[in-house]
């Protein structure tokens, strides 16, 4: 009968001739869950034995991430901020970086009093949630285009019990009321030219409605500015590279303050600016 630790050394080659990365840590990620342990418990019991069901439910496990399914949706879930989120594939898998665009969404609204906030194209809910979590007083509102991502959004706020506003409504037919406090969104900015040098993972899995850029960008910068409370705040996360374009692009439509802010990896990824003053 095969143990933990044979299932973990076998996952390990498996995933690793297939040219999955960290094979070693995505194998202890896949046994933990199909175990319902932690990953520290597998190394604890090594030589523990798998009944038939634990063997079974390890190898469709493994066989989805084998295949390049993304280790987040084949899970289930994932880690953002203070949260564990419900991720498929509705909705962009939520990322580090992402965690930077809600770093400043909290500064820019510490000591704001009841602040409104409106978050584009919340996807699985991750930034809405996230922000009305870490400051209660905020009321929150998250719009997508997508029913199906609204659909996840709304399960998250279920799971974590924490309320926002969830709407359908589409960008590009303007932003919903006005007096916005802040304004944020993670919206599609990869380019056509750039999907051949995205990971498969992403593109093939990932829904393209929420990764590739047409016109998002700057129809949130134009319609924001309308939308937002004189002094208000846009805060938008973007690709390393494009980072001084959409400053640019924020700059030219009479924001304020422009400023962009690095993530944990040291890559242009948030830009802020503020709407001009009455």
């Amino acid at each position: 009968m095969l143990t933990i630790g044979d299932v973990l050394r076998r996952s390990t080659d498996h995933l690793a001739a297939r040219g999955a990365e960290q094979p070693r840590l995505h194998a202890e990620r896949l046994l933990a869950h199909a175990l319902a342990m932690e990953r520290v418990e597998l190394y604890m019991h090594l030589d523990r034995p798998l009944a038939p069901a634990e063997l079974d439910a390890a190898r469709a496990l493994l066989a989805r991430r084998a295949q390049g399914e993304p280790l987040q949706y084949v899970l289930g879930e994932w880690g953002f901020r203070r949260l564990t989120l419900r991720v498929d594939r509705r909705a962009l898998i939520p990322r580090p970086e992402t965690e930077t665009v809600v770093e400043r969404c909290l500064a820019l609204l510490a000591g704001s009093d009841a602040p409104r906030v409106l978050d584009v194209g919340t996807g699985s809910g991750a930034i809405a949630l996230a922000i009305a979590d870490e400051l209660s007083a905020a009321r929150v509102t998250a719009i997508d285009v997508s029913e199906e991502a609204l659909g996840l959004a709304r399960e998250n706020a279920a799971r974590t019990g924490i309320a926002v506003e969830l709407i359908q409504h589409d960008l590009f037919a303007g932003l919903p009321g006005n007096g916005w406090d802040l304004v944020v969104a993670n919206p599609p900015y990869v380019r056509d030219e750039e999907l051949a040098t995205l990971d498969a993972g992403v593109v093939d899995w990932e829904p393209g409605l929420a990764l590739v850029e047409r016109g998002h960008t700057e129809a949130l910068a134009r319609e924001a500015v309308r939308a937002l409370r004189p002094g208000g705040a846009l805060v938008l996360e973007t690709h390393e590279g494009a980072a001084p374009r959409v400053a640019a692009l924020l700059e030219a439509h009479g924001y304020a303050g422009v400023v962009v802010t690095r993530d944990l990896a040291g890559r242009d990824r948030v830009v802020e600016g503020r709407a001009p003053a009455a």
